[in-house]
């Protein structure tokens, strides 16, 4: 395996962003080239990266038969929109390796849990923006390389309107260093930020799952979503579960808080269901 970590330089990272790669040998003898990617953005409320959704679900996918990457991004302080720009650095990464790395050029999967899934979902609605393409030194068809072929979102962060989860956008937008919350100082930027307006034919496919009691982000940030993807077109499969809250993970021991809780039986098949998916649009044999 090839293991390695790329520190990220982009205009206003900190110095702790970095991406991590945990990339499959290729062996002759096994009947498999390419294989796809998952990049992972773990959750944090634009705050940290969870621990908790970053290693353990790289992990996953490897057993999958996938290539896995961690996007350790800069959170606050650090403002938007240095996240994304980090987000499609990695990406472009990703691209210019893939020959070398056995990547499928065409299975470059973006997942999100949290604030996570609001990166990776920026990402899937907002590759096209040229502030990204300048930013990566690409132009023309070129800027195609920063758009995700799919999205995993976990519990995502979607919406800055009536089901925001509000911390997640004061740290990502502000406010500077003791001075007042006021998300409406941010005006068009925030309502730009709620995803389900970003929309477009050009979104990647979408895997998606939620609770339906989850206290924290509530599952209307999936359904709208999913509503905007519907009327653009875009494919997608989404599982909302009755029970669990917030921040599950696998929702399982690897994953749960030392005090037993993040634990949630009935949720734990969104992993396999996860599989299923990326086996039936993106292995090729």
């Amino acid at each position: 395996m090839i293991y390695k970590t790329f520190p990220i330089f982009m205009p206003g990272s900190l110095p702790a962003a970095r991406l991590t790669v945990y990339i499959q040998e290729h062996y002759e003898e096994i009947g498999i080239d390419n294989r796809p990617l998952v990049l992972i953005c773990p959750g944090g409320a634009y705050a940290y990266t969870s621990p908790r959704e970053g290693e353990a679900l790289a992990m996953q996918f490897l057993a999958f038969g996938c290539h896995a990457a961690v996007l350790y991004y800069s959170c606050a302080p650090a403002r938007y929109p240095v996240a994304l720009t980090e987000a499609a650095y990695a990406m472009s990464l990703i691209r210019q390796h893939a020959e070398e790395w056995y990547v499928d050029p065409k299975g470059v999967i973006i997942l999100g849990c949290s604030a996570g899934g609001h990166l990776a979902a920026s990402l899937g609605t907002l590759w096209q923006e040229d502030f990204l393409s300048q930013a990566m030194g690409l132009a023309g068809e070129d800027r195609r390389l920063l758009r995700p072929d799919g999205m995993i979102l976990c519990y995502p962060v979607i919406t800055a309107g009536k089901f925001a989860h509000r911390g997640s956008f004061e740290n990502l937008l502000g406010p500077e260093e003791g001075a007042e919350v006021r998300l409406e100082d941010a005006g068009s930027l925030l309502s730009g930020l709620s995803l389900e307006t970003r929309v477009t034919k050009e979104t990647p496919p979408a895997f998606i799952w939620h609770t339906f009691t989850d206290g924290a982000v509530p599952v209307e940030n999936s359904l709208l979503l999913i509503s905007a993807l519907r009327e653009a077109g875009v494919s997608t499969e989404f599982h909302m579960y009755p029970v669990g809250g917030h921040g599950l993970s696998l929702a399982n021991h690897l994953t749960g808080h030392r005090d037993g809780s993040a634990l949630q039986a009935e949720c734990t098949s969104w992993i396999s269901l996860a599989r299923t998916w990326i086996e039936s649009r993106y292995m090729r044999v």
